[in-house]
């Protein structure tokens, strides 16, 4: 594929194409911490209030560092079906506005210098979940592996970033020799596979005929198994979801199982009348209703942490 040349450096392609607008995702990572002090309280205690903030900054600084190294990856490897999207076509580095190794420069000096970082002041544990959410980018962009043109294994092995991304906020506190519940990263890894699918639905219906071209899983997607798999992963949500409250007794967060439905029956709603909101999740944040059912929900969270204890 032909790239422009460009004869001035110029700085804002490379921030275009590092997409830090994509932040929130990584705000993710503070599920895995409430979930550690919530299920062991007496560790918030040993763990004072500026030692939590500090570590907390880094962690989630540690992982939008991997997660923009991942965007660069995916910025250089994905150019050759991105000329087929009405609006990623766009990208940097499709157009040439930035020098390949200067880019690839940047995603090693963002790798390097997390990692080191992870190595030095955090547990082993915290690294190799760091260095997972890498390795995670590689297998899903990168050939012979490249699992975003597999069918279905597209969406299993991206919404694994849910899960790796709660362990590294779990164990940014969490001593290595602990490991969250089983019940509740499936549960999150089952969301995050149903919001993917929804992102495939939502790229089956925007690009129609060029959808095969964009993206080679697309090929053998149909809007009838697309649907069905977003209804069994939000089945298997429920189902971990629900075996997890039930271990540790958690009747508010039993409760909230209902308004967590109406939330999942909007986005399947957005999914199948917008578009292309689905294609990129921070629009929904232009939604001013949705936000507020969002803010519900974490409102709601809020109060089963404080209302529930574990084992009452």
């Amino acid at each position: 594929m032909p790239r422009k040349k460009n004869k001035k450096m110029k700085i804002k392609p490379y921030i275009r194409g590092i997409r830090l607008e994509r932040w929130p995702r990584s705000l993710a990572i503070f599920a895995g911490t409430i979930a550690y002090f919530f299920l062991f309280p007496n560790a918030l205690e040993l763990t004072s209030f500026s030692h939590f903030i500090k570590i907390s900054l880094l962690a989630f600084a540690l992982t939008w560092g991997i997660s923009t190294a991942n965007y660069i990856v995916n910025e250089i490897v994905d150019a050759p079906f991105d000329i087929y999207h009405p609006t990623k076509r766009h990208r940097p580095y499709v157009k040439g506005e930035v020098h390949p190794l200067l880019f690839l420069f940047l995603h090693v000096i963002l790798t390097v210098g997390c990692l080191l970082t992870a190595y030095y002041l955090f547990s082993w544990a915290f690294f190799l979940s760091l260095l997972l959410l890498l390795l995670a980018g590689f297998i899903y962009n990168i050939r012979p592996i490249r699992t975003k043109d597999v069918p279905f294994l597209d969406s299993v092995s991206e919404s694994a970033n849910n899960p790796i991304r709660f362990l590294i906020g779990w164990y940014a506190f969490a001593p290595s020799s602990k490991w969250p519940p089983l019940t509740l990263l499936m549960a999150w890894w089952a969301f995050g596979n149903f919001l993917m699918i929804a992102k495939r639905l939502s790229e089956f219906r925007f690009l129609k005929d060029k959808a095969s071209l964009y993206r080679a899983s697309l090929k053998k997607y149909t809007k009838t198994n697309l649907l069905a798999g977003m209804i069994s992963s939000v089945g298997l949500f429920y189902l971990f979801y629900i075996i997890f409250a039930l271990q540790y007794q958690l009747e508010s967060f039993l409760a909230l199982g209902v308004i967590l439905l109406i939330f999942i029956g909007v986005i399947f709603r957005k999914t199948l009348q917008e578009k292309e909101v689905m294609e990129e999740p921070e629009r929904l944040a232009k939604d001013k209703r949705f936000l507020f059912l969002l803010l519900i929900i974490l409102i709601g969270f809020i109060f089963a942490v404080l209302l529930d204890q574990v084992g009452s």
